[in-house]
């Protein structure tokens, strides 16, 4: 009996193919080895279960296939059509592009030519923003927390009414997080109402403080309940606890401007006299991933102090995009920032473009139309708030779709009824152009 192994080719037969070579000459030739290698493997995998043995054109193909795969950019630019302007699979809010090319000084003082804190331009920006005595800035939002409850509640309790006990994206839900710290969480109140006598009959020789925390991706309604925030903080001096607030949103502006219902801000509640309040970089802020807590001089000093502070602080990127986005709120120019350039579009100029992209698409045979739309906020900012918009709409359903994301750049769109809908609140006008392009070239024919 033959040896159906013996008929596969060497790798340096498949190396030397045309294709395989040309390949090897752009991704390089040790990756394209590797990459012959490793389909030759799979291919005697599927012979030893009884798979013919394919021609040297198809290996070749498959490797090239393969290298194609490897070489694709990591984090490939979207389109993003969904009508989610922070949307957390796509990154959340669009930020600015802030180049630090070469070496920067973040740890360097320019004027005493001595080690400086990377920190402290950005935390200067965020306590004349924001208010406050003090601030700090971590990775994200999570390790803002965790930081602040290892710094100043490390075996010891914090209070949360139930109705906060929030579970955020990845399943990651406020009880794990506070036990990862170390603190120890004491439930108030029921979930949909808590009243400020719950809190004070909690408090004790043990009590940390009482943690408040923003309701991410839902609202409660009907027969609840919640106590004002002032209540809260006038409890916690009575009795010496210390008053957190997890806003969670980065809501710093009024959103009525954008036909939003009013949300209370950092400012507002910082006024009210809390001692730390944190929240998110990369939400309503519309800067880069980060966690911020801005409060009084000794919660933001245990945190500084800290060792896990080391372990969480940002990146050299992140606190440039920052304080970018910081000098043009500080400026008064809002609509700097993308998150809000999209925000303050007008649907009627949104119908303006979505109608001359259908058009455009229609030149291309393909059956586009445009329709009213509503988009959201997203990123659990404003639960149950949507603004007007408009969209695209290309029939095709879930295929269709399937083609507009292997498109380049990729269009992310959502499906209703077998139509393709493509909402431009969160595409910018510079964009519409691009957009075109990549739809008329996924969908011809």
């Amino acid at each position: 009996m033959s040896n159906p192994f013996a008929a596969l080719p060497a790798v340096h037969r498949v190396l030397a193919s045309r294709e395989v070579a040309d390949a090897g000459a752009c991704y390089g030739a040790a990756v394209a080895r590797q990459a012959a290698r490793d389909v030759l493997a799979a291919v005697r995998a599927r012979v030893a279960h009884g798979d013919p043995v394919p021609a040297l054109e198809a290996l070749t193909s498959e490797v090239r296939s393969l290298l194609e795969r490897r070489a694709a950019v990591a984090y490939p630019e979207v389109l993003n059509a969904t009508g989610v302007l922070i949307h957390t699979n796509l990154g959340r809010s669009p930020q600015l592009a802030v180049s630090a090319p070469g070496y920067v000084a973040l740890e360097y003082d320019l004027t005493s030519g001595e080690r400086g804190e990377r920190l402290t331009p950005v935390t200067a920006r965020l306590v004349r923003y924001f208010g406050g005595e003090s601030a700090t800035v971590v990775t994200n939002n999570a390790a803002a927390l965790v930081l602040l409850l290892a710094a100043h509640a490390a075996g010891r309790e914090v209070i949360v009414s139930r109705g906060e006990l929030i579970e955020i994206g990845g399943a990651f839900r406020l009880p794990d997080i506070m036990a990862a710290s170390g603190a120890r969480l004491v439930e108030v109140g029921c979930t949909n109402r808590t009243h400020p006598d719950d809190f004070a009959r909690a408090i004790g020789d043990n009590t940390a403080a009482i943690l408040v925390v923003h309701r991410s991706n839902f609202a409660l309604a009907g027969f609840v309940a919640t106590p004002e925030l002032k209540d809260l903080v006038d409890l916690g001096r009575r009795r010496g606890t210390p008053v957190w607030v997890d806003q969670g949103s980065g809501c710093h502006l009024d959103l009525t401007r954008y036909d939003l219902r009013h949300e209370t801000t950092v400012q507002q509640i910082l006024a009210d006299g809390v001692d730390a309040v944190l929240f998110s970089g990369d939400k309503l802020l519309g800067g880069p991933q980060a966690g911020i807590v801005v409060g009084t001089h000794s919660a933001i000093a245990g945190m500084r102090h800290h060792p896990l502070r080391r372990a969480v602080r940002p990146d050299k990127n992140s606190l440039a995009v920052l304080a970018a986005t910081l000098d043009a709120y500080l400026a008064g120019r809002p609509e700097e920032i993308p998150l809000y350039r999209l925000l303050a579009a007008p649907a009627s100029t949104i119908r303006s473009r979505a109608r001359r992209i259908a058009r455009r698409l229609q030149l291309d045979r393909i059956e586009a139309g445009f329709r009213p739309s509503r988009a959201v906020i997203g990123g659990g900012t404003t639960p149950d708030q949507t603004v007007p918009s408009w969209a695209v709409t290309i029939p095709g359903g879930e295929d269709a779709a399937d083609r507009l994301r292997r498109a380049r750049p990729a269009v992310i769109g959502r499906v209703e009824e077998d139509l393709v809908v493509l909402d431009l609140k969160a595409i910018f006008a510079e964009q519409d152009a691009m957009l075109a392009r990549s739809v008329a070239t996924a969908l011809a024919g």
